[in-house]
């Protein structure tokens, strides 16, 4: 810098008051970024695993349904199939269509976990208004029991108790 610069600096400046604080304070730290994008993804692979075709399940009308955990004794499903536990509670997806069943059964199942409850009925129907599709509810209560964690077994209701259009759950406690 020569000197005419450094004047020039000098008439410039005149006048400026010095900071009340000689040091700068850093920003707030940001939070940190959230995944929200990756939250909902993981959420539609979830909701698209419980999502199907029903012919890709193998379950008609007439077809009784049985299941039960591995490792779990063979009599356990032989006493559900035969009525020997009570029926605690009960749920009617009469008139829903699949993802409305599929929420209300989550939540059904969740709510007697809750409440204890050891065996609970869901009736699906027949599926005689599926049309060629065949008894949709039925076959996706069939899947989605298979993928939750808090049933043991499930099998067809007695006839007395809805045969081929309702279904059994016996349940963790």
């Amino acid at each position: 810098m020569n000197e005419d610069d450094k004047e020039l600096f000098r008439q410039a400046v005149v006048g400026a008051k010095p900071l009340e604080r000689d040091r700068h304070e850093p920003a707030r730290l940001r939070p940190r970024p959230q995944a929200v994008f990756r939250r909902a993804d993981e959420q539609a692979v979830l909701d698209e695993s419980l999502t199907h075709h029903a012919a890709d399940l193998g379950v008609e009308t007439g077809d009784e349904i049985l299941f039960r955990r591995p490792g779990l004794p063979e009599r356990l499903l032989r006493d559900l199939r035969r009525g020997r536990f009570a029926i605690e509670d009960e749920l009617d997806l009469h008139g829903l269509i699949a993802v409305e069943a599929r929420d209300a059964v989550r939540d059904f199942l969740a709510q007697a976990v809750a409440q204890k409850r050891s065996c609970v009925r869901i009736i699906h129907g027949k599926g005689r208004g599926s049309g060629p599709r065949g008894p949709v509810l039925k076959k996706s209560v069939n899947l989605w029991l298979r993928k939750n964690e808090s049933v043991f077994a499930f099998c067809s209701a007695r006839p007395a108790h809805g045969g081929t259009g309702a279904i059994c759950v016996l349940l963790k406690r």
